[in-house]
């Protein structure tokens, strides 16, 4: 039996799409769909329904389905077995995330992972929350890290530790003392997008200390919002983790103020891929990397 074939078969039934399968495999729809065929062929029969326009599994597709499941998984073991551990070129993990993650312990984690599985091709894609959950439910992505979870079926969601919110100002411009939230909010403040996690957090904590007027700039790249504060045009939310990493190389630093932002709650969604590496085990070492008393280093 051909392993790609039961592959092809395995996403087109996880992600009930021809074509969204065959974007994950990186081959055309009609390659897909042969490979389909073939296999039924093999097995004498039909694993799709195709009376009409809807998706469904024949009885025979549901049940080749964790058949499917344990093949590729017997293959993927087989080959780390075999090899050491080590599958070059095999297994690629495909990673989305949001710029806070990014900005603190992303890499820390992909370095770790990567000394783990030394063969492991990672493609990494930083956007939104709102994009990152739409990659995750269409088989763009395995893996992402977002500030929501996923709520679609055959994807896996998972608590994550929560990011730890601050100010930060220019270096120059604002020193050690520490700021009373009035004098904290009388600054051009920028956090991120409307409708943001951090967005929402930042109004609400000023209406609960009965703040009006403050000048909110919302900024979607942390890029952006280094650069702005470096030129003195405000301060910015940001994770404490990211700010700190920050402060090393840029002229910015955390600014020490009175008012307590709330923290940012993060999630893992995913799909698990049984001829990729276990994600389970790698959202373990995850949390190592952003559980600060316990990062590992690079």
């Amino acid at each position: 039996m051909n392993l790609r074939f039961v592959e092809a078969f395995y996403w087109v039934a996880t992600l009930r799409s021809v074509s969204r399968a065959a974007e994950k495999l990186f081959i055309t729809q009609s390659a897909m769909s042969s490979r389909i065929a073939a296999l039924e062929e093999e097995l004498g029969t039909l694993l799709l329904d195709r009376r009409d326009k809807s998706f469904r599994l024949t009885i025979a597709g549901a049940r080749f389905l964790t058949h499917a499941q344990k093949l590729l998984e017997l293959q993927r073991t087989a080959k780390e077995e075999l090899s050491g551990g080590n599958v070059v070129g095999e297994q690629v993990l495909r990673v989305g995330a949001i710029e806070s993650v990014m900005h603190s312990w992303l890499t820390d984690w992909l370095s770790a992972l990567r000394k783990q599985h030394e063969g492991l091709a990672i493609e990494l894609t930083v956007e939104t929350t709102p994009l990152l959950l739409d990659h995750v439910h269409r088989g763009v992505v395995d893996l992402v890290f977002a500030a929501a979870p996923a709520s679609a079926g055959n994807v896996s969601s998972a608590a994550m530790p929560s990011m730890s919110m601050v100010f930060m100002g220019n270096r120059e411009t604002h020193g050690a003392r520490k700021h009373s939230a009035t004098e904290t909010a009388a600054m051009d403040i920028m956090t991120f997008q409307r409708g943001s996690q951090p967005y929402i957090g930042l109004i609400d904590l000023l209406r609960a200390r009965g703040i009006e007027g403050a000048r909110i700039h919302a900024i979607s790249s942390i890029s952006a919002m280094v650069e702005l504060v470096e030129a003195n045009f405000g301060i910015a939310t940001l994770p404490k983790a990211a700010a700190t990493r920050l402060a090393k190389n840029r002229n910015v630093r955390i600014l020490n103020s009175e008012l307590e932002l709330p923290p940012l709650t993060l999630f893992a969604s995913y799909r698990a891929d049984p001829a990729s590496i276990d994600i389970p085990t790698a959202l373990a070492l995850a949390r190592k990397c952003a559980t600060p008393a316990t990062r590992v280093t690079k």
